[in-house]
């Protein structure tokens, strides 16, 4: 099938972000770009699938904030695209707020909004809290363990699970199949969404029947009038942007806190926190690093640069925030306590969970080191290994050691 983009799909300077050399160093590899290309990059999503990379924060910007030229309905070059493809269940198209334009898009963000500001934070913050405890009682006594596997990603699959009133069983398929999608293999990724798919159409059905006080009810409820396909987007929106994003930003946090000397003794003497180490990340190496992505109608000019009608256009957070032209002559220090990250994406589709995430990785990360005070990295840090893929900056583990307490301390 020949794609509406022949010509740049076939340059031989398009850099490949699904290569385990890029997913080792991307910082080092923006550079490369950015003496190359300068703010917009020709990159491959995977083999044959072309799209823009932007790693300029002005251009990131005017891109964001237009969603009439920028629209992000994909519908168009999906037409193009192999259903096998790897990275398509991250980019087709979906009835939500996420994969669409308009007043369809605004009818979406409105459910969205209303449902998850419902929440009431003083409880989010003591179920996370009753979580990580129950997780750290899984480990505490045996002085090693993967934080990645063992503690960020329980928390961020139970909380979530908890707010939109996911039974555990229906909960373990909806993460399985999202943790797939992530994936950069074809077969995975295909199978991640069919599982998806069948998880929550089983949520909504039993929301439907036993409503309760939780996202998924409020959604049912609210004015919008959601269909049972639309409802079922809504969740997988929720569940993408809840389960990995944020067991990677509580995870790359904790990576930076005890790899950071200057930063780990800045906060053990009270002088920064952990939310100024969760916007530190959200600066450099954000969950999402790649993502924000739109499919322009047609050609449209960027400072001299024609980006093709229908080939996605992906904002590069972890560039664009560390933009050259951004920071020039600013100290490093002064980027502690600054929000001014893209991490959370601007304009139109902000996220608008964006308080809760925060809440959770802070509550989760504080409630760690009070319990783990000694808590150190089983592996030189060098040795980490990210997972590769064009959009995630994930760890594949975070092996840490500690002092094993006795067992009976442990669920005093």
């Amino acid at each position: 099938m020949t794609p509406p983009f022949p010509g740049p799909a076939a340059s031989p300077d398009r850099i490949a972000l699904y290569e385990p050399d890029f997913a080792a160093d991307p910082h080092a590899a923006y550079e490369r770009m950015r003496r190359r290309h300068g703010a917009l990059v020709p990159v491959e999503l995977s083999p044959g699938i072309p799209a823009t990379l932007v790693i300029g924060y002005q251009q990131a910007r005017q891109i964001l904030n237009d969603p009439l030229r920028f629209p992000a309905d994909p519908r168009v070059w999906q037409q193009f695209v192999p259903e096998s493809c790897p990275v398509r269940p991250m980019m087709e198209w979906r009835p939500n707020a996420l994969r669409s334009a308009g007043p369809e898009h605004a009818r979406y963000r409105a459910a969205n909004t209303a449902s998850l500001d419902a929440v009431d934070q003083h409880e989010l913050r003591a179920h996370v809290e009753k979580i990580a405890s129950s997780a750290l009682g899984d480990f505490r006594a045996v002085g090693r363990t993967d934080l990645l596997t063992q503690y960020a990603w329980p928390i961020a699959f139970r909380v979530l699970s908890a707010l939109l009133g996911c039974p555990d069983q229906i909960g373990a398929r909806i993460a399985d199949g999202m943790a797939k999608i992530f994936e950069a293999e074809a077969a995975e990724a295909a199978r991640g969404n069919q599982i998806l798919g069948q998880a929550v159409a089983e949520l909504v059905a039993l929301r439907q029947q036993q409503p309760c006080d939780d996202v998924t009810s409020r959604l049912l409820a609210h004015p919008a009038h959601l269909s049972d396909m639309e409802m079922a987007h809504q969740l997988v929106t929720l569940y993408g942007a809840g389960i990995e994003p944020l067991t990677n930003l509580i995870s790359n946090a904790i990576l930076k806190i005890l790899t950071d000397e200057d930063f780990s003794d800045t906060l053990h003497a009270g002088q920064s926190t952990v939310r100024d180490a969760l916007d530190t990340v959200l600066y450099t190496d954000p969950p999402l690093a790649n993502y924000c992505i739109t499919y322009p109608p047609y050609p449209v000019d960027i400072d001299g640069v024609l980006l093709p009608a229908h080939q996605p256009v992906l904002i590069s957070m972890a560039a664009c925030n560390t933009d050259p032209t951004l920071t020039l002559g600013i100290p490093k220090s002064a980027l502690t306590g600054n929000r001014a990250h893209l991490a959370w994406s601007i304009g139109p589709h902000t996220c608008p969970a964006r308080s809760h995430a925060y809440l959770i990785a802070e509550t989760a990360i504080t409630y760690l080191l009070d319990a783990l005070p000694e808590i150190d990295l089983a592996v030189p840090a060098a040795d980490l290994k990210w997972r590769p893929g064009p959009f995630h900056r994930a760890l594949e583990s975070l092996l840490v050691l500690f002092p094993a307490a006795p067992k009976e301390i442990v669920h005093a």
